[in-house]
């Protein structure tokens, strides 16, 4: 009578305790009815829980950010295996980024859901595919919560906010790494090495009638084989997918102020920008936005249905993947010249067949002037122009190697963050290098996430011989970050340092003359050559201004002379050709 007893005590206890585990992961969305999104602590618990009941789940923490608190990376391995350079060996990585902008809550709740109905065995375990998500990126905004500041979108109910802990978008600092956030996702990222990237957004701009939209990250940017894989494959079969599970999806709709039917290009994803930077290292990258009009509930399940899309997309392409990758690697270590800027390609574009609502241009109540109003009782479907083909309008030759003098060690800290393989001179040396001058760039007016960007750079270049001592380092390009090299180390690049500001200083002039005593000197050095005196007195003739300004004329001279010093804008990193 003992036994039975004991034993139905603990077929009784084994029940609660079941019963008990699969309440406890419910998520704050699926308790709320899909109207509410998890707090940074209720996410971060109900992993650790996930991972305390199911071995193929581990929770590391990697880095810290500004908010104090540390980054979370959440790794499910069918395997129960964590050893990354193991992992690549057989299986292809799946980042999933979210609460970058945590007001865009959508992929936080659909992760959460996905992992434990991967464990739970209500979606099919990955066999070939291992997912890591970092939870909550933006970890100060997410703590920042409020109900307002989401100005038009439809829920949740409070949300975190788009600025960091020190008010930085992140997803504008991949490259400059202005923030601990930023550089704990680098070390994430060189940790795992992801062959895919999923970032999941909430859009903003214009009505339509889609839940889902897609941005991946562009095509041609990418380049080669892959990048056609991404255009030709990865992208149609993905929105194949999700049409068969009535799930509708179209390229992000990338118009603001006037309605989509005129036609849109695709966004850029500049480096700055997660699939930018994650395009450098040859990973396939987008990012999830669904639209912001929607209700919660809608956007969250569209989410976690693309997730499992991509899932079964790697699982059957892994190994084209991987070779894929490798491919393209291969390539951009053997490339004699490389794309850096690149622009819309007005001769081709693609057909959408788009569904969206009329909309029209009506009289404001507020200010008198028009206005444009959607009106969702009349939804179409139309072809609309999509280009999203790009060309590259600047292209440099790939030297052999940069030359950085060691002052400069912001830019080697970033370097060395972003597994930059570099050498150290153990003796001064002298090389023969090309040396850029800055010659012409534009700044912006208001201040850009704590820059003054510049944009528009161009250089010149000369061949000197100098000498470089103990302690510079040498940087060899050919090596896995040869794109992250070559887009932030040359100053013409969008996202390049130099036009992130961390040059600035070599735009000053820091030693001058005094104009009474100059006249002498630019005086005997006129005299004492004729070429230059001949080149002074032509371009007074064809210079008007120049002519009738005795300051310029005499900083002109002070120019060419070996007083005038060396460094004013001279870009300080040196190619080796």
């Amino acid at each position: 009578m003992k036994y039975f007893a004991y034993a139905f005590f603990t077929l009784l206890l084994t029940n609660t305790l079941h019963a008990q585990t699969q309440n406890n992961f419910l998520t704050h969305f699926e308790k709320s009815d899909g109207k509410e999104t998890a707090t940074y602590d209720e996410v971060i618990q109900f992993y650790k829980n996930l991972a305390t009941t199911y071995p193929q789940i581990s929770v590391k923490t990697m880095g810290e950010t500004d908010s104090g608190k540390p980054l979370h990376m959440v790794t499910l391995n069918s395997d129960s295996d964590f050893n990354f350079p193991k992992i690549r060996e057989n299986k292809r990585i799946l980042l999933i980024n979210n609460g970058i902008h945590p007001g865009e809550s959508d992929g936080i709740d659909a992760t959460m859901m996905l992992y434990r109905d991967i464990v739970q065995g209500k979606v099919d375990m990955p066999k070939h595919t291992v997912l890591v998500t970092i939870p909550i990126y933006n970890i100060g905004g997410s703590l920042n919560r409020n109900s307002t500041t989401r100005t038009n979108q439809n829920g949740p109910e409070t949300y975190g906010f788009r600025g960091n802990a020190r008010n930085y978008d992140l997803n504008r600092d991949f490259i400059k790494s202005d923030t601990k956030n930023a550089k704990a996702f680098a070390e994430i990222f060189h940790t795992i090495q992801p062959d895919v990237f999923i970032d999941n957004h909430v859009s903003n701009g214009a009505d339509y009638q889609y839940t889902l939209t897609h941005l991946f990250t562009q095509h041609n940017k990418l380049g080669g084989d892959l990048g056609n894989y991404l255009h030709t494959k990865m992208m149609p079969e993905l929105e194949q997918n999700l049409a068969s599970k009535d799930w509708d999806i179209t390229p992000y709709v990338n118009v603001f102020n006037q309605v989509p039917e005129i036609g849109f290009s695709q966004f850029l994803d500049h480096p700055r920008y997660s699939t930018g930077y994650t395009t450098l290292f040859n990973t396939l990258g987008m990012m999830v936005e669904t639209h912001m009009l929607k209700p919660y509930k809608p956007r969250v399940e569209g989410t976690y249905e693309l997730m499992i899309s991509m899932i079964e997309l790697i699982e059957k392409d892994y190994k084209v993947i991987k070779t894929l990758r490798a491919k393209a690697n291969s390539t951009f270590l053997n490339a004699k010249t490389y794309d850096l800027n690149w622009t819309v390609d007005t001769t081709k574009f693609s057909t959408l067949q788009f569904k969206g609502f009329e909309g029209e241009y009506i009289a404001s109540d507020v200010t008198g002037l028009k206005r444009l109003k959607y009106d969702r009782s009349k939804p179409f479907t139309k072809p609309v122009t999509y280009q999203n083909y790009f060309k590259p309008t600047t292209q440099i030759s790939v030297p052999k190697a940069y030359i950085i003098p060691q002052g400069w060690y912001s830019i080697i800290e970033l370097l060395k963050l972003n597994q930059v393989q570099m050498t150290p001179l153990k003796a001064n040396k002298t090389f023969t290098v090309e040396t850029y001058h800055i010659t012409n760039f534009d700044t912006k007016e208001d201040a850009y996430e704590g820059h003054y960007l510049h944009s528009n750079t161009t250089v010149s270049s000369t061949t000197e011989t100098l000498q470089f001592r103990t302690g510079d380092y040498y940087i060899e390009t050919r090596q896995p970050a040869i794109r992250y090299l070559l887009e932030t180390l040359e100053p013409q690049a969008v996202d390049s340092f130099f036009n992130w500001n961390f040059f600035d200083t070599i735009l000053q002039q820091k030693e001058g003359f005094s104009p009474y005593v100059w006249e002498d000197l630019a005086l005997e050095l006129l005299n004492t050559n004729a070429e230059l005196k001949q080149e002074f007195e032509a371009k007074k003739q064809s210079d008007n201004a120049f002519s009738n300004n005795w300051y310029a004329q005499l900083d002109w001279i002070h120019k060419q002379s070996n007083y005038y010093e060396k460094a004013h804008m001279r870009y300080p990193i040196y190619r080796v050709n």
